[in-house]
Order: structure tokens, then sequence, then C-alpha cells
């Protein structure tokens, strides 16, 4: 909207019970209900529509999700806002930090890099049923040494299409910056996979691919060559939603972030 006033929201939310973060009819989605709650305290002349950094699945959470929302020119209580939201926001949602963005930031395409990661125990002795919600319980050990070799054939700037489910007119090409997994102080099995953007499915397909390594099913080179071949392979399995977590997104410095949002909106098209 012209001579607009442009927020961003920094968020968390569990995913449990929302059917991913995009607006559904019918259906319960962390977009709906956000959007739902900003109507609700601002009381906007048309309904509150908000672009968001990267759109979950059902199931998966997020700790670091980042949104903007364009509201009319004038001022802002951002404070305000924030204690308002959190009044109406059900327990399962929260926005952690909301402010005026600076000229040119776009949550979507001004971001650098989307960090992820993915928990998986595998083994009755990390099997913490606090954690339960997002955390796989994996019913045999898992080799990360053959899983992190397994993850270094994917790093770099590739077609993915192997490991995405296709939309029409959408590259599956990305860049893979980082994938690696480590033990937590508790033992737990945690990926961490940062790229410029992921398309559907990405990250959890290629998890699916090094558990089958890390269990032995599979040799370390296997989810080299399935994201070679560039076409889905029925042999790798998707992981289950809950243990994967949105954890950061990246942004350049303010100066920077007009020339990022532009130069992405042309890869992306």
């Amino acid at each position: 909207m012209d001579d607009a006033v442009r927020l961003r929201l920094d968020l968390a939310y569990d995913g449990s019970d929302f059917s991913g973060w995009a607006a559904q009819p019918g259906r319960r989605t962390v977009q709906g209900v956000l959007e739902a709650a900003l109507d609700r305290v601002l009381r906007l002349p048309e309904p509150a529509r908000l672009t968001v950094a990267g759109r979950t699945d059902a199931g998966v959470h997020a700790a670091g999700q980042v949104a903007h929302l364009d509201l009319p020119a004038g001022p802002v209580d951002t404070d305000r806002l924030l204690r308002s939201l959190a009044g109406v926001l059900p327990p399962d949602v929260r926005v952690h930090r909301l402010a005026v963005a600076p000229p040119g930031f776009d949550a979507r395409f001004s971001a650098l890099w989307r960090r992820y990661r993915y928990r998986v125990a595998d083994s009755a002795a990390v099997t913490d049923p606090l954690r339960r919600h997002d955390t796989l319980w994996y019913p045999r050990p898992l080799a990360l040494d053959q899983m992190n070799a397994a993850a270094a054939r994917l790093l770099g700037e590739h077609d993915f299409a192997a490991f995405c489910r296709r939309r029409e007119g959408a590259t599956t090409v990305r860049r893979l910056l980082r994938l690696d997994w480590a033990r937590d102080d508790a033992g737990v099995a945690e990926a961490t996979v940062v790229a410029d953007a992921f398309c559907h499915n990405m990250v959890r397909a290629m998890v699916g691919a090094l558990l089958a390594v890390g269990e032995g099913r599979r040799p370390a080179g296997w989810p080299g060559q399935v994201r070679a071949a560039a076409v889905r392979d029925g042999a790798v399995h998707v992981a289950p939603a809950h243990g994967l977590c949105l954890a950061e997104v990246a942004y350049p410095p303010a100066p920077e972030l007009a020339a990022r949002a532009a130069e992405t909106r042309r890869v992306r098209s």
C-alpha cells in the first residue's frame, strides 16, 4: 500500500495443532490465527495480511520466524501492540518482538538464509517425554559420522528436485550452506540445516535420506546420488514434521535490504 508503515514481527509457535503457516479455509493455521489477532487489536479498515520469511508445513515448529505487516501511515505504538497481541493470542503462538522495519525490508525476499534444526532421539536413554512434540523418537541407533559424510555431498548450489515437492513455475535450485549432525548434552542427535531458501519438504526429505544412512540401510554416497538424479525417489522417506523447527532467519544490514530483496525476486522469477 502507498504511504504505509511496515512492521517486522519476530515470532515463535508450537506447530503441533496447526495445519502449517499458510491460511486455509476451515483449518487452523498460524497465519490465520495471527491475522485474526491483529484484526482484533488494530481494527483496520481492511483485513491484516502478513508476509512470512518461510512457510512451514503442518506440525513444523518455529523459534525464529519473521513476518511483516503493512499498516496505514501514521504513528505506531509497538510496545502497546505487542502487549495487546499477548493478551489475545493462544498460548501456542507468540510474537516476541515487534518494530517498525527499516526501508527496503521484506520478510521473505530480504532474507539471506534460513536455519532449521531437526531433533532425533535414537535410544531409550535420551527419549524425553517432555520433548515428544519437537523430537522424533527413532527405534535404531544412528551413526552420525556416516550421516555427516553423506550430508557433505549435498552442500552447494544444486537442483534439489529429488528432495522437493514441485510447484508449477517454481525453481527447485537452492544453495545449501550447511547440513551437519551433532549430539546435544543429553545425547539427542540434532541436524543444523542452512540454505538461502528451501522448497517444499526439502529439509524433511534430506533428513529422511540421512536417517537411512545413519542406521546402515544405505551407503554414505546414496543421498548425493539421489540429489544428482534430480527426480523424486520413492526410497526417500520424508521425516515426520514434528522434529523440525525453523530456528533463525538472517538479514543483511539495513542499507542492503532493498538490494537483497530485488536480487532474490530476480532469482525466484
